[in-house]
């Protein structure tokens, strides 16, 4: 039986584009730049407001089990004080911070990206 010239070009491309699907990002974060997010993070002295909310050193805001229980509602949180605080960060900005929390506090378990279609 004869297959279709796209039919048969589909699937002779189907073994390239594996690898592709395989290297999917595990989450929204995947692409963010850490070292920008740092450097935004001590900046805007984000431990020291944290501090003044929560005491301590600050760190007692990051409860994983709380409010924040997502890469995207994290990634909201640091919008949201961005709005808050008129710090004016750019989407990529929001982004990078949130990475470095997700990789120094929250720990999300990763999620695979949906397969191109």
């Amino acid at each position: 039986m004869k297959l279709p010239l796209a039919a048969g070009l589909a699937l002779a491309l189907l073994p390239a584009l594996a690898p592709a699907w395989a290297q999917a990002p595990l989450h929204q974060y995947a692409d963010a730049d850490l070292a920008l997010g740092e450097k935004l993070i001590r900046e805007h002295a984000c431990s020291a407001c944290h501090a003044r909310k929560v005491g301590g050193d600050g760190a007692a805001i990051y409860r994983p089990q709380g409010r924040i229980n997502t890469p995207g509602a994290l990634r909201g949180m640091v919008d949201y004080c961005s709005t808050e605080l008129n710090l004016g960060l750019f989407p990529e900005e929001v982004t990078a911070v949130a990475a470095v929390l997700q990789r120094d506090h929250y720990r999300f378990p990763a999620q695979r990206a949906a397969a191109p279609k």
